[in-house]
């Protein structure tokens, strides 16, 4: 009889992390349990001693991006969580998750219906993935695409109206959406992240 799959408990800034985040742990081998946070970056902080004491006893991820807090992720992490509790994996997405969407370059260049070659070649250099990401979908030969992920001009939003979930179905999409094992390649803060989940298989 097969061993049962982990199940890892998780914290995130919002739902496209926790899409991200599933579509990796089923990469590894892994089963996502039950997801906190869902309230931004602050909530997720704010919280993170009392998820890393739970931590102690069952698997834990948390999956935080690093913005604009740091010049790398090892220092902001030895700064947000010193001593973490050994099932705790802390991941920190540089900059931001959207730089592991673009890493999969040719399935990210179909969903916005772009050339492949205008789609970053180092999304983990770019100061802020995510409005790379819309100023893609804002070339997009699709105008559906167009008004779906990239926010009207003058609405001082940072995305368009069904950003989340166009971006959360790509994700979900196993199909034809994102690959993880495609995307490890363009990404090394990526990488590390699955690496890191891996310690978690017996």
């Amino acid at each position: 009889m097969a061993d049962e799959p982990v199940v890892v408990t998780a914290a995130v800034e919002g739902d496209v992390d926790e899409a991200l985040l599933r579509r990796i742990l089923q990469h590894v081998g892994l089963d996502l349990g039950h997801v906190h946070g869902r309230k931004g970056k602050p909530h997720l902080l704010l919280s993170l001693a009392g998820y890393n004491n739970a931590a102690r006893f069952v698997p834990w991820v948390v999956l935080i991006d690093l913005d604009d807090d740091g010049d790398c992720a090892p220092v902001c992490i030895n700064r947000w969580l010193p001593e973490p509790s050994p099932l705790m994996r802390f991941r920190v997405a540089v900059r931001a998750v959207e730089a592991w969407l673009l890493a999969d370059r040719e399935r990210v260049a179909t969903l916005l219906g772009i050339s492949p070659r205008l789609v970053p070649n180092a999304p983990d250099n770019l100061a802020n993935p995510k409005r790379a990401l819309v100023d893609l979908a804002r070339r997009s030969r699709y105008r559906k695409i167009r008004e779906e992920l990239a926010p009207r001009e003058g609405s001082g939003r940072a995305v368009g109206p069904l950003y989340t979930t166009r971006i959360t179905q790509f994700v979900d999409d196993t199909a034809n959406g994102w690959r993880p094992g495609y995307a490890v390649d363009g990404s090394d803060s990526l990488r590390r992240c699955v690496d890191r989940l891996r310690s978690l298989v017996p």
